[in-house]
Parts: structure tokens; sequence; C-alpha cells
């Protein structure tokens, strides 16, 4: 369980990312955090591991004090967290599988790194990653000559090559088109159903936050106004989090900014 208990973020300017959040996020779920730009959403999934220091309230993962982590600890703990970045976070000249295999390089030792001595079991698991976005095809091909959805695919493979128990993603579909937006959350919500992940998106798509995952989570300057199954997103709801209303073209088509 992912619990947020009071939880504050105060940026070095005086800018409050989150304000006293209180939110449990069970193993299993799939969520979609939502709201306006700067409203703190990818603050708040950046907290879970670490990437950003909480500066009040108590955030634990699996009764685990994330912020009381460092050194050892902290890294061993983060393995356990996928991350999915709106950049792909490639290496663009070497090919699809050596990024890949690159999420095993925590469990290796310096020489095998320094080397790319990878084990059978590692690239059996990272052919099999990809295979389970549909891009085993790929495999040799190099980085640099994937589409957009093709290189997201791979990053969120590389992703599921370290057994995450929790997957995080920041904006996994911003810079992509319709068509392969969907794809790459087909992905998401297949990977959440039959590998039982955690799946946390913090994504500006409304009509892909209510297609896709369970639950959404309505963030608006820090706080968490909505907190509930998809199926009671109505306008109103929308109307809370957005502050208006927002048209069908914006709900179903368009990137809700601020």
């Amino acid at each position: 369980m992912i619990k947020f208990d009071h939880v504050d973020k105060v940026y070095p300017n005086g800018v409050k990312g989150l304000d006293d959040v209180s939110l449990e996020i069970e193993q299993g779920e799939f969520v979609a955090v939502i709201g306006l730009s700067g409203a703190g959403k990818s603050t708040l999934i950046r907290t879970v591991n670490k990437m950003i220091d909480i500066t009040g309230g108590e955030l634990t993962v699996d009764g685990v004090n994330v912020s009381k982590l460092k050194g050892k600890e902290l890294r061993d703990f983060r393995r356990r967290i996928g991350m999915v970045f709106q950049s792909f976070n490639l290496v663009n000249k070497t090919t699809v599988i050596n990024n890949v295999l690159s999420a095993r390089v925590a469990d290796m030792s310096f020489f095998r790194t320094l080397l790319g001595l990878y084990s059978k079991e590692d690239k059996i698991a990272a052919l099999e990653s990809l295979d389970k976005v549909g891009i085993l095809d790929k495999a040799y091909t190099r980085a640099d000559q994937l589409s957009g959805g093709q290189a997201q695919r791979v990053a969120l493979a590389r992703t599921l090559t370290q057994n995450p128990e929790i997957i995080l993603a920041d904006e996994p579909v911003a810079s992509l088109d319709p068509i392969m937006a969907d794809v790459v959350m087909e992905d998401f919500q297949r990977i959440n159903k039959d590998m039982k992940i955690t799946v946390i998106i913090n994504i500006h798509h409304v009509d892909l936050a209510l297609q896709y995952a369970s639950r959404v989570v309505g963030i608006r300057a820090g706080k968490i106004v909505y907190d509930g199954p998809v199926a009671n997103v109505n306008k109103d709801v929308l109307r809370q989090i957005y502050g208006r209303d927002l048209n069908d073209d914006e709900v179903m088509k368009e990137k809700v900014d601020a």
C-alpha cells in the first residue's frame, strides 16, 4: 500500500506542490492523476520514489517511511518502482534490447556492467518484456530508428525488466499521436490487470484517464479535490478539478492545460 498522510511539499520558492494530501493506493490499482498544469500531478507521483522529497506529513510504501530512506536502502527501494517519463530516456545510439537490459545494471558488478556482460537470464527477461508490449520485432533495431510510440513501449519494457511492484508514469502519452496514445495506454492497462502491478499515471488527457484507469485522483493547487472510481466522474467532478466546465472536445480529444 502507498499511503500519503497529511503530506506537504513546499518548494524553495514558496510554491506549494502538495497541500495536506491524504491518500491510500492499494497494490494492483490503476490510478490516473488529473488536473491542470502546475496543479501538483508530477509532484505527487515523484514523491513515491523520492525523486522529490516531501516537506511535511508522512509517506509510506508497504509500511516503509520513504522520507527516511537514503543510500543503499533508497537504491534497493527504487528497484521495486519503475518510472516511465514523457521523454522516453532511451540511449539512441544503441539497440532496443540494450536499452531494456540497462534495467538490470543495478544488480550487476561494475566489471560486468562495463563490458556489457549480461546473463542469459537477463536477455530472456528483456526479450519477454519486449514481447509483453508488442515490440519484440524491434529488439535489435537502434533506438533512434523508432517512432515515438515505439520508443515509449521500449521504455515500458525496460521498466518491466526491473520486475517492479509499482509503475509510475509521468505524462507517458503527452507527446504521442492519438492512435499511439491508445496503444500505450492499453499496454499499461494490460500490465496492470495481468501482472497485478500498481500503475499510477499523471495524465492530461481526460478521455484516456476515464477509458483506461479504474480510479481517478483529481488535484488542484496541490490539494486532492476528487478521489474515486472512473464511473463517478461527471461534469460536476471535472468542474471541481479544473475550475470550469470542460466542453466535449476538451474531455474527449484535447489536452487540458492551464
